[in-house]
């Protein structure tokens, strides 16, 4: 997926664990791993604020987005367009 999230990222920068954001924002840690690890297909605006307020941050420093060719690099088993 193009967009790469950098919820580890801030949580490294504020010292904080998942389990402690999680509970600050309102979500399971499970949710929230599915989310950091880029697994989710879609986030919700009041969670991608509750995050940025917690974190003390804007949107662009948990999301960024990457061109596909440098996502496929990086994951050789990345199913190839033919």
């Amino acid at each position: 997926m193009p967009i790469a999230v950098d919820i580890d990222v801030m949580l490294a920068k504020r010292k904080m664990s998942v389990g402690e954001l999680a509970e600050r924002v309102g979500i399971t840690p499970a949710n929230l791993a599915v989310l950091k690890n880029g697994r989710a297909k879609a986030v919700r605006f009041t969670t991608l604020a509750a995050l940025c307020e917690v974190l003390d941050c804007q949107p662009g420093d948990l999301l960024r987005w990457e061109a596909e060719d440098a996502v496929d690099a990086e994951d050789p088993a990345a199913p190839v367009d033919a």
